[in-house]
């Protein structure tokens, strides 16, 4: 039997849906006899691989390097879940969408910033889109489970459900900001 190749990944998040999905301790053992984990954080793969079967997305997309990752993402995978509320709504990255990107820098890395005082970092920080969005505006999503995050035995039902071929209605498992 081949198993179903699973990528997971967040984007702009603070990664609680990654925690919740780690809380569902030996039934991740259990769901290793379905699924094969091919891209993840907490794994090593460096590049997302093509022919990924289900992708679970966690996260606004609120960066170039975000938009970049979906688009590669949803390229190479048959089924994507998002994961939370900040891929569905957009949630709390979604908060500094009443603020212009210029004075979000000024704010973050010039006025509460005591070292290297500079309004726009060049190293490490990705360009930042006007306003972090949800995934669905960028990109086909097939299935949704909010939360903030969601409980690791809707997870598990997602993912056991999905991995058999079948895309279940997940919304009354869990609601926006539980």
């Amino acid at each position: 039997m081949n198993k179903v190749r699973v990528a997971t990944l967040w984007l702009d998040g603070c990664s609680g849906c990654h925690m919740s999905l780690l809380d569902m301790d030996e039934r991740l053992i259990a769901l290793t006899e379905k699924i094969e984990i091919v891209y993840s954080p907490l794994v090593d793969t460096k590049e997302f691989p093509q022919g990924v079967d289900l992708t679970v997305i966690e996260g606004g997309i609120s960066s170039e390097e975000d938009l970049e990752k979906i688009r590669t993402v949803r390229a190479n995978t048959k089924v994507l879940l998002a994961l939370g509320d900040c891929a569905i709504t957009g949630n709390v990255p979604a908060m500094r969408n009443t603020f212009p990107v210029s004075e979000i820098f000024k704010r973050v890395y010039e006025e509460n910033s005591d070292f290297n005082q500079e309004v726009k970092p060049v190293l490490v920080v990705p360009a930042l889109l006007p306003k972090s969005r949800p995934v669905h505006e960028f990109v086909a999503v097939d299935a949704y489970l909010p939360g903030c995050p969601p409980p690791a035995d809707a997870i598990f039902f997602a993912l056991s459900e999905l991995s058999e071929g079948r895309v279940p209605e997940l919304g009354s498992l869990s609601r926006f900001g539980r």
